[in-house]
């Protein structure tokens, strides 16, 4: 990730609607927008849900609601042989490229045979205790979103990723991962490998509850880098979240909005994703080295809109200033108005037409 800079997530999620080709093709979307990343979702929907398990509300809507979650998500499975293609194109683009694991196999495939040097895990997989160790023992680095949850069950995933990276010989369970979050080992390696993404997990979520000050929280209850996964509209928030400091912004985009779908909806077209990230590049910016000085832009300024001492009137040698004959005018560059006082009652070294600067 690039130090310094926020780094933006392009989520294409399942918008592909599993078919490969949509798949390439929101990898060129996310490299022409300007995205640091693409990213997409690794699953089987056997391995992901049960043939009974309900859709989420804002899926029936998006979705045909008889169809089951599992249906669903069987349609929009990634093969591993796209998934190397995805890759491929990423790297091609100039852009990392990026997937959720939702189970164990999905862990070992990024990390192992793909060679990702870094695994997301999504919120609905904060309290997945298992997919969080393998995870960590894979080595590799792990963006955690944190959606739906407490601090508390922040804290107990954080237990078991420093459990993970830390690899003590101590059998796994909860007093162990409550250990391993509180040794210098386990901080560490938390500290190094791990982005907390602040999310409210709805598709979309209301802008009253992104409750970004959440941020801050985060990263003082566990001093880790924080971002933000955004599932609001349009871009005004993730901006706002550059603006407060996320180290990182991910937000769903999709090549057309009003493709069936269940993420479609609450994604930002190519055209918007582009404006996000300019609009992130310049809050950054706009965050500058803090301190406060003129900026070089402004030097040109200060004389025309900055005052001098003048003379209200025609003064004569020795005749003595007072608030009559003594005011300030632009421009500046001659003697700052601040010294008024001192002026007052003092003799005029010499003559003075109206409206020329005071000089000794």
């Amino acid at each position: 990730m690039n130090s310094g800079q926020v780094f933006v997530i392009a989520e294409a999620g399942v918008n592909h609607n599993g078919d490969p080709a949509t798949a390439l093709k929101l990898v060129d979307a996310a490299a022409d927008a300007g995205a640091d990343a693409v990213k997409f979702q690794t699953f089987t929907a056997a391995s992901l849900a049960t043939r009974a398990a309900p859709k989420a509300g804002y899926q029936k809507t998006t979705t045909d609601a008889a169809e089951s979650q599992y249906h669903m998500l069987r349609r929009l499975e990634l093969s591993r042989e796209t998934h190397r293609a995805l890759k491929a194109r990423a790297a091609e683009r100039g852009v990392a490229f990026l997937s959720s694991a939702f189970d164990v196999d999905a862990v070992r495939f990024l990390a192992g045979e793909l060679g990702l040097d870094t695994v997301k895990i999504g919120s609905g997989e904060i309290t997945n205790g298992p997919l969080l160790l393998a995870a960590a023992e894979s080595g590799a680095r792990v963006i955690l979103s944190t959606g739906m949850s407490s601090l508390d069950e922040v804290a107990d995933a954080l237990g078991v990723l420093a459990y993970g990276y830390a690899n003590p010989k101590s059998k796994p369970g909860a007093a162990t991962f409550r250990r391993a979050l509180k040794s210098p080992r386990g901080r560490a390696a938390l500290r190094d490998r791990v982005i907390l993404l602040h999310c409210t997990s709805q598709y979309p979520a209301p802008v009253v509850e992104a409750n970004l000050r959440a941020m801050d929280t985060l990263a003082e209850m566990f001093g880790l880098p924080v971002g933000l996964s955004d599932h609001t509209e349009g871009i005004a928030v993730a901006i706002a979240a550059a603006a407060l400091g996320a180290v990182a912004i991910e937000k769903h985009f999709t090549l057309d909005r009003t493709q069936a779908g269940p993420d479609h909806r609450a994604s930002l077209e190519p055209a918007e994703l582009a404006a996000m990230v300019r609009g992130i590049r310049e809050a950054e910016a706009a965050l500058g080295p803090g301190g406060k000085a003129p900026m070089p832009s402004e030097l040109p300024t200060r004389d025309v809109a900055r005052k001098s001492l003048v003379a209200a009137r025609a003064v004569r040698k020795g005749e003595r200033f007072d608030e009559t004959n003594l005011t300030a005018k632009r421009p500046g560059g001659g003697i700052s108005p601040m010294r008024y006082w001192d002026w007052l009652g003092a003799e005029a070294p010499r003559d003075f037409a109206a409206d020329e600067m005071i000089a000794p």
